[in-house]
């Protein structure tokens, strides 16, 4: 007989921040082109020349992408997915005998190994078609099974499960619960061990694939007992084992087509064979395998600006007003610019980042994070100026489009399909929070004592010792380099010049790092709680990021004969537009509304400004703000479906 489930943990800030710290990624064995960023060095060594993929690779990819091009023209209707909200079942057959949901997985176990590369150019083509059939993929893939077990399963693991997701099986990641979202401390979905079997149960929450699922990975906690420390462990669960119940289908505001739904383990049995990793790592497993799969998302965006970019085009050159195309208006083609140069700075950014993630030489786990954050809110702000040019088209439906005589545009679902990106994977918030963690490590690894009130002080003083070593060394570097010297980074300078960009780069590199110095020794402990500051101190470090790989591009293009002259004109666009962004964030670095903001909020939440919300009616419904957890049998239908 298993014992009971575990409660609910009861955590404080310090344990949750202790937790999430150990799930962390503690060393630094590979160089990070983003780290040294961050730390005021600017290794554009590390990035330049472009790295490429070999030759093999790109023929099997571009192989691949003409079969999927096909599919996507002649098999997929997005809007028909649209509007029924699922995509038909003979859509995601032929996807299985595309092999398209291994695209990542290994030859020798009947996947088609595409490189990092070409797998996000896929999932933007597919995405292109149809959004809600990008994200199927993609966290089938990305997070679903397939890469937690590339990455830690065992030689077993990986014979029985993998074959079955390149060809048939699709699967589905499990972490979130009702009352648990970027906090994993309070994780209350347990797994108990009897005999040779773990029990789980609990409840998860947005399981996207789950609803036709028919593999899982289960992130659970493990009691501690004699000899097992336990804690958040992942498994691999067959999607039909008894006690499993899929409550709900979700639906959303955009992304209608996606199966992702509320899922119940009672008193489920899975084989202790089935654990991935040790007990207790299923945190680390998580956050490593996003390390590469937050990649997929950047996909979505940039397919979503290419897209926008020839509505726009076509749109303003056809719509004239005032006696000529709305296009030469400089209000409407500030914002064809913008979509024009920030698509092409984010391909730049996700091809860069999932080239070095393939040749494995660098260290990618902020440059992945950040090229999930930049596009995510940059991919948001192209599709709002699409709506903005488009005007009242803009807002107005597809198919009402159509009802009426014009062409069905569907830029308002666009708009709606990319608003999760900014909470898929860890919402804008927490990835400032993660990169911020990332950056200021090797701060915290010097300083770290010396800020911790619970260190006694001869700790604290050890550690200032060691500070003091630490940046007697480390702050003189900041105070000059190459980007102050005018024929610095010249490789770059041909019909338009972009060495000025890489110079500005490499000076605010180093200013990024002094401030970052400055407010550790202003805050010291309390820099954890500055999340404003550290929000903009890791914006301007995507910016600078995206500049670097723009002209890194740019550079690659010309050097290549490939549209050269065009990629230097985007570059320097984006590039000087970017600098506006990165002053602006400078400046609020010290100068904003934070500790007034915090003010407000206090009298927000105590009732102070209550008045504020009278003369309207609520239209929201009855029910609590989160749903009842409780473990137990399942008191609904099961709407599991699985897709033969």
């Amino acid at each position: 007989m298993s014992a009971p489930p575990l409660k609910k943990p009861v955590v404080t800030e310090r344990e949750a921040r202790q937790v999430a710290e150990a799930a962390r990624e503690q060393d630094w064995r590979k160089p990070s082109f983003a780290k040294e960023l961050f730390l005021g060095r600017f290794r554009l060594d590390l990035i330049h020349p472009h790295p490429l993929p070999a030759d093999e690779a790109v023929r099997r990819g571009e192989q691949f992408l003409a079969k999927l091009h096909e599919f996507c023209e002649t098999r997929i209707d997005g809007a028909l997915i649209e509007r029924e909200a699922r995509i038909p079942d003979e859509v995601v057959r032929g996807l299985k005998e595309l092999g398209a949901l291994g695209m990542k997985i290994d030859p020798k176990y009947g996947g088609l190994g595409l490189t990092q590369v070409y797998y996000n150019k896929a999932l933007a083509l597919v995405g292109s078609a149809s959004p809600a059939i990008g994200v199927l993929l993609s966290a089938h893939q990305s997070i679903g099974v397939p890469q937690p077990l590339k990455l830690f399963g065992t030689d077993e693991q990986k014979q029985r499960f993998l074959p079955r997701c390149a060809r048939t099986d699709i699967s589905a990641f499990l972490l979130t619960e009702p009352d648990v979202g970027s906090d994993p401390a309070r994780l209350a979905t347990s797994a108990v061990p009897d005999g040779d079997d773990y029990v789980l149960d609990g409840v998860k929450l947005w399981t996207t694939n789950g609803v036709v699922a028919d593999l899982l990975v289960v992130m659970a906690r493990v009691p501690e007992r004699e000899g097992h420390k336990g804690g958040i462990t992942a498994f691999v669960v067959e999607a039909d084992s008894p006690g499993i119940t899929v409550e709900n289908r979700n639906a959303f505001m955009g992304l209608r087509g996606i199966e992702n739904g509320v899922t119940r383990f009672h008193q489920v049995r899975v084989p202790a064979a089935n654990r991935v990793g040790p007990e207790g790592a299923g945190l680390k497993i998580a956050l490593t395998t996003l390390n590469t799969g937050r990649l997929s998302l950047p996909a979505s965006c940039v397919a979503a600006g290419k897209w926008s970019l020839k509505i726009a085009r076509e749109w303003t050159a056809a719509r004239e007003q005032w006696g000529k195309p709305v296009a030469h208006h400089e209000a409407v083609g500030a914002k064809i610019s913008f979509i024009a140069a920030t698509t092409f700075a984010l391909e730049a950014v996700l091809d860069l980042s999932s080239q070095m993630a393939d040749e494995d030489r660098n260290d990618i786990r902020i440059e992945g994070a950040l090229a999930k954050l930049i596009a995510s809110e940059m991919g948001w702000r192209m599709a709002d100026e699409l709506v903005q040019i488009r005007g009242g088209r803009g807002f107005e439906t597809a198919d009402s489009l159509a009802a009426r005589g014009e062409r069905a545009v569907p830029a308002e679902q666009v708009l709606r399909d990319l608003r999760i990106n900014r909470i898929f994977e860890g919402s804008t918030e927490i990835m400032h929070l993660l990169i911020a963690r990332e950056a200021v490590d090797a701060h915290l690894s010097v300083a770290g004592d010396l800020i911790d009130p619970d260190k006694s002080l001869q700790d604290k003083a050890r550690a200032g010792a060691n500070a003091g070593v630490f940046y007697a060394k480390w702050l003189p570097k900041l105070v000059a380099g190459p980007g102050q010297l005018p024929n610095s980074f010249n490789e770059f300078k041909h019909e338009v010049d972009l060495s000025p960009h890489l110079r500005y780069v490499e000076r605010h590199a180093r200013k990024l790092a002094r401030s970052t110095f400055y407010a550790m020794s202003r805050w010291q402990g309390r820099m954890e709680t500055k999340q404003g500051f550290l929000g903009r101190i890791v914006d301007i470090g995507a910016e600078l990021f995206a500049m670097s790989a723009a002209c890194v591009r740019a550079e690659l293009l010309r050097s290549r004969g490939e549209h050269g002259r065009e990629a230097y004109q985007l570059a320097d666009v984006f590039c000087r537009q970017s600098r506006i962004r990165v002053e602006e964030l400078f400046t609020r670095l010290w100068s904003n509304t934070d500790d007034l903001d915090r003010k407000v909020v206090k009298g927000v939440l105590a009732g102070t400004y209550a008045w504020l919300e009278q003369g309207i009616v609520d239209p929201s419904g009855e029910g609590p703000w989160i749903a009842d957890t409780t473990p137990g049998p399942s008191a609904h239908e099961n709407v599991h479906r699985p897709i033969g």
